[in-house]
């Protein structure tokens, strides 16, 4: 089953990169799902500064902001979708992940599969 792994930070360091972890430790991480065969794709984001909003009101209108967005506490870095057999394993890859350490979090939720 496919589980997209949504990695949030909650401090960003003064490159735009999580706070709590280094570059050695996605690499290791990223070689390790690479290596267990179950990366289905992933991406880092680029800086929340290069972010733009899109809202489109009830009259059809739409509005446009430009990042970063005050309101935000936590900041989307990227994100994994992996192919496990179940939540337990999506869980326990996501509890491995850097982004979960300290003030960031791994959000995880099936992918739906609309073809079965």
């Amino acid at each position: 089953m496919k589980y997209m792994m949504l990695i949030n930070s909650g401090s960003i360091d003064e490159n735009g990169g999580a706070a709590e972890c280094t570059v050695e430790d996605w690499t290791a991480y990223d070689k390790a799902v690479r290596d267990a065969g179950i990366l289905v794709s992933g991406e880092s984001l680029s800086d929340l500064v290069t972010a733009t909003r899109v809202h489109v009101g009830p009259d059809g209108e739409r509005t446009v902001t430009d990042g970063p967005f005050a309101e935000t506490r936590e900041v989307l870095g990227g994100f994994y979708v992996i192919d496990v057999p179940d939540l337990d394993v999506a869980l326990d890859w996501a509890a491995r992940c850097p982004g979960a350490r300290g003030s960031g979090s791994v959000l995880v939720r099936p992918v739906a599969d609309f073809g079965a």
